[in-house]
């Protein structure tokens, strides 16, 4: 059955002197969203870009940006990112006592809300939260930083998260991010991921643009 996949080049690898020019790269390789990632140096111990950044990138794509929130009290914050232009927000289930609500508020906004999971988080802690969430993203690396390996038992547990979405008819999208390369995208697609963040496997090369071709003819077969 065909699906749609979803390349999300992640800004965290990107050369920041140049984002503009990185973002039309990957916009003519065929990307589909932008991935951004937003840290606080206290839920993750990693600084990287706020509300300024998402607001100006904004401004010069038309890609929908997919603000992940790796912060202390998201709630406080997600609906703030979607007024600064994000169209898909996600914050972590570990981070948020209050996810429900702060899922609600998303949507309520207008953007798309997304839960994420840590590699250590079972896919259970999303038992009453899955029915409030657009998408699920799983973390295939430790929050934090770029350029991790990829933790191959997050494979499974793509698998068993399809399974859980399936068995209620649920609507939600399973997004996959850290260390997705070339040799491991198909795998995770025939798991059952649907949105493919790729940081270093794209803006780490020398040619963007042609990183995102290849991602997508990985899951040709898919599609």
């Amino acid at each position: 059955m065909s699906r749609i996949i979803d390349i999300a080049p992640s800004i965290l690898s990107a050369d920041f002197s140049r984002l503009g020019e990185e973002i039309e790269a990957v916009e003519r390789g065929g990307a589909t969203i932008l991935h951004v990632d937003v840290m606080d140096g206290h839920f993750v111990p990693n600084l990287t870009v706020g509300l300024p950044v998402v607001k100006s990138i904004a401004r010069v794509t038309k890609l929908p940006i997919d603000a992940h929130l790796m912060i202390s009290q998201p709630g406080r914050y997600a609906e703030q990112f979607v007024a600064a232009g994000a169209k898909m927000v996600s914050v972590h289930v570990e981070a948020d006592a209050h996810i429900h609500r702060t899922l609600v508020a998303i949507r309520a906004a207008g953007a798309l809300a997304g839960v994420v999971l840590n590699p250590a988080t079972p896919v259970g802690s999303l038992e009453e939260a899955l029915a409030f969430a657009d998408y699920v993203l799983v973390m295939s690396v430790n929050p934090g930083f770029g350029g991790q390996s990829f933790i191959r038992t997050s494979i499974d547990k793509v698998r068993r998260l399809k399974a859980m979405i399936d068995e209620r008819k649920l609507p939600a999208r399973i997004e996959i991010d850290g260390g997705i390369d070339s040799g491991n995208i198909a795998a995770v697609v025939d798991a059952g991921a649907e949105i493919i963040v790729a940081g270093s496997a794209i803006f780490g090369t020398s040619n963007p643009e042609g990183a995102v071709r290849e991602l997508r003819e990985a899951t040709v077969q898919w599609v």
